[in-house]
């Protein structure tokens, strides 16, 4: 990993300068509730001005290790130079003459690039997007279209954006869909995860209510991400896999946020050897820059121009940022998110045992997570925020997800140092919250 990390000028490890927030945050937090949408869901008052590599330098000076990766979306780090180098040399060029008119190289190159990369036998087709919910909205439309069939099938505590199709395959939180309906028909929601799941979709809802024959897609996360970094049963995709091929439908897999290397495998799904039929990319695809991708077999890719187009996916600036995060991806980073996973995941086995309220972790590569757990062994969201809050004014940045856990996904190329002072201060955190209850 040393060709890929490079000397920094920002501390590599929490250096807090003022009380949290400082005074230049407390004044733009203020400004920012003034204008701007109540839906944006801030947990802690955190006011970035700056980030390199896993640092992150707020508006006061204060710095802190960043375990979120602007959720899984930095892969690379904050300002990879490699990164940063290909986004100045092409937008010194072009900025934008959208693909969907006209050709340009970055967007080439990058469509080669995760067409050789992709998990299908033949190659793929690739369609550019804008982020996860555009390339899952698009998703839904190119299996629709490519089976003439309607019914789609997702998944209780999946999340794939908030769009109308998205939000209509999205199973995470009421609150993502309160007020919002009627969504999109055809779509049934099953829980996650397990045979039992399955067993139900087969021999309950496909003899019942959901003729498998009208069937057009399973839409799954092959790693469950907002609804709580799932790992789901041994052969459970393998089963997807065989039931789609059964009734010719489609698997189509949710890498928005286990693609590109977070589990330590480029596409999460090729930790169980099943090859989906399409593969829907954003987050870590161009380290911070917006863009997602749909990959579908070749042979499935077959609608005629205008029926799917965007104005801004595919931005050459967005290409180019996303071929220099694959050159970074490939040599060498991916292979660290598994070595760097395994210590962290050993580092919250070894917290576990003083703290009683902490889960065993789970998860692969980079995508690790933990629950908060209360008295008697149940789910404690309260709890796992304070976790997450006392953890901020400690200097470590983390997010929640699913009912009470606590998600570890760092950039993939934080280092072992990084990881055993995010375990010290965690410990820190845990001894101080648990010591009140």
């Amino acid at each position: 990993m040393d060709e890929i990390l490079t000397a920094q000028s920002l501390p590599r490890r929490p250096y807090l300068v003022t009380p949290l927030p400082g005074p230049r945050a407390q004044e733009l937090v203020q400004r920012d509730r003034a204008v701007t949408s109540p839906s944006y869901t801030r947990g802690y008052p955190l006011v970035v001005a700056r980030g390199e590599g896993c640092s992150i330098q707020d508006v006061d000076g204060n710095v802190f290790l960043d375990f979120t990766a602007g959720i899984a979306v930095t892969a690379t780090g904050h300002a990879h130079p490699q990164v940063v180098q290909a986004i100045q040399a092409q937008a010194a060029q072009l900025l934008h003459m959208s693909g969907t008119d006209f050709y340009y190289e970055p967007m080439v190159e990058l469509a080669e690039q995760l067409a050789k990369l992709a998990p299908f036998p033949a190659g793929a087709k690739v369609f550019f997007s804008n982020s996860g919910a555009e390339s899952n909205e698009g998703a839904l439309k190119l299996a629709r279209y490519a089976t003439g069939k309607s019914q789609i099938v997702a998944f209780l505590g999946a999340f794939h954006g908030r769009t109308f199709g998205a939000m209509s395959l999205t199973g995470s939180k009421v609150v993502q869909r309160q007020g919002f309906g009627p969504f999109l028909p055809g779509i049934t929601h099953i829980p996650y995860g397990t045979h039992a799941s399955l067993d139900y979709l087969e021999f309950q809802l496909f003899k019942t209510v959901l003729p498998p024959e009208e069937l057009a897609a399973i839409v799954v996360e092959p790693i469950q991400g907002e609804g709580g970094y799932l790992v789901p049963e041994e052969g459970f995709l393998a089963r997807i896999r065989e039931i789609c091929t059964r009734h010719h439908c489609l698997m189509v897999v949710d890498e928005v946020q286990s693609g590109m290397g977070r589990t330590g495998k480029l596409f999460a799904v090729e930790h169980w050897n099943v090859m989906p039929d399409i593969i829907t990319l954003a987050k870590g695809i161009a380290s911070g820059l917006p863009l997602g991708a749909i990959l579908a077999r070749p042979e499935l890719m077959t609608w005629p121009p205008g029926s799917h187009a965007t104005t801004f996916g595919g931005n050459p600036v967005a290409c180019a940022a996303a071929n220099a995060t694959l050159q970074v991806l490939t040599q060498g980073a991916i292979a660290n998110a598994t070595q760097m996973g395994e210590l962290l995941q050993e580092g919250l086995r070894k917290l576990a045992i003083p703290y009683p309220q902490l889960s065993q972790p789970r998860g692969k590569g980079l995508m690790v997570a933990v629950d908060l757990l209360d008295k008697s062994g149940g789910f404690d969201p309260s709890l796992r925020d304070r976790a997450i809050d006392e953890a901020f004014y400690h200097g470590l940045l983390l997010l929640g997800c699913g009912k009470s856990a606590i998600r570890f996904c760092p950039p993939l190329v934080v280092d072992a140092e990084q990881i055993q002072v995010a375990l010290e201060i965690l410990d820190a955190c845990f001894a101080k919250l648990f010591a009140t209850l």
